[in-house]
């Protein structure tokens, strides 16, 4: 198994400029989501900026964030 590669860091002196981080995803009590893992859902709870209960119809779990593999449909 291999580790994931290491994040790259911005210097100051470098002529590119520096990446733009995605804008964090915001759900609402009441979204339809899919997740790569546990398929399509609901979001029945949000937590501010922590974390979202979602119903996956045979399960609930609490997704933490920054929700990488969940997305708004």
């Amino acid at each position: 198994m291999t580790k994931p590669p290491a994040p790259k860091r911005h210097l100051p002196t470098s002529p590119f400029k520096a990446p733009v981080a995605p804008p964090p995803k915001d759900f609402a009590v009441g979204d339809q989501v899919t997740h790569d893992m546990y398929g399509l859902g609901r979001v029945i709870g949000i937590e501010d900026g922590v974390a979202a209960l979602v119903d996956f119809g045979s399960l609930q779990e609490r997704i933490l964030s920054p929700y990488t593999k969940m997305s708004k449909l």
